[in-house]
């Protein structure tokens, strides 16, 4: 297994509604990128149309919902060429038609990689006015790499939901993808904090891509970055880009880092000698969430 890996997150200021520009510019920064050794590059949330909702628009008239785009049409044939070409993982969200109901939209991650395979991750945990247009995912998605598998979330889904992103951890994933659309409005602490929590606690790296400046209405923070391990103990290093509320954190802009995945050392899930057993205790934690279910 691979231990080092190049890792690409943008800013970027999606133009809201406009699909065409907003895609071309996601082109460019994908050969921006394959011209600097870039083994991932990971794109916002709804970086492809824009995310703010129109309230007072009926679903089937919402902008997201008219410009969703199934895993299967042009343009992601187009980019998988791309991928497959600079031989890198490519990752941005955008509105997903879902294939088996044309009616249903989800919030979505697009992966691609460089063996022509696409997946969508589907966001689990929709925040605000999300669920006026999008319906929401059931399922995790850890992609295999040479560096082992990468576990995808959409924002909200890191920032208030610690369990998708332990079963990656507990999974062996080594690298979380989160591709967000974090706005002003929201402040800036609990992005931050948990960002870093979900270092410090799992022992993994996080690649965070954000939405920078004005959408429809959101002013959105940038601040994208690639956190991980540091040498010191039990401390966050910021590899590249900047915490949501840094002065310059809003500039539009690509940031990247060589990281070496060995520091993700997951300790939590690896045996204790003195207990026989890892301190990750996933038996427990089951039993309590069967209660929390309603299942006996």
């Amino acid at each position: 297994m691979k231990q080092v890996i190049s890792v690409a997150v943008v800013n970027f200021n999606a133009r809201w509604g406009e699909k065409s520009i907003n895609y071309e510019r996601i082109v460019g920064y994908i050969e921006a990128a394959s011209r600097r050794g870039v083994n991932l590059i990971v794109l916002p949330e709804l970086c492809l149309t824009g995310y703010d909702d129109e309230n007072h628009v009926a679903k089937e008239q919402k902008m997201q919902v008219r410009l969703a785009e199934n895993k299967y049409g042009e343009m992601v044939s187009e980019l998988l060429d791309l991928a497959k070409v600079y031989n890198m993982y490519i990752v941005m969200g955008m509105p997903e038609r879902n294939k088996k109901d044309d009616a249903t939209i989800h919030n979505s991650a697009l992966v691609l990689t460089p063996e022509s395979m696409s997946y969508t991750y589907r966001k689990i945990h929709l925040a605000l006015d999300e669920p006026n247009w999008a319906t929401p995912g059931e399922e995790p998605l850890l992609v295999e790499t040479p560096w082992g598998p990468i576990g995808i979330a959409i924002c909200y889904d890191i920032y208030a939901f610690p369990e998708l992103i332990r079963y990656y951890a507990a999974k062996g994933a080594r690298l979380i993808v989160n591709s967000t659309a974090y706005a002003k409005s929201r402040g800036a602490a609990k992005g931050r904090t948990t960002l870093e929590s979900t270092v410090l606690m799992n022992g993994v790296y996080v690649a965070t891509a954000n939405l920078c400046g004005i959408d429809l209405v959101n002013d959105f923070w940038g601040g994208s970055s690639i956190i991980g391990p540091s040498r010191k103990m039990q401390e966050v290093y910021y590899y590249a880009g900047k915490p949501f509320d840094a002065p310059d954190a809003g500039e539009q802009e690509m940031y990247i880092a060589t990281i070496d995945l060995s520091l993700a050392e997951r300790g939590i899930f690896k045996e204790n000698s003195r207990l026989g057993h890892s301190d990750f205790r996933p038996e427990l934690y089951a039993k309590w969430y069967k209660e929390l279910a309603g299942e006996k």
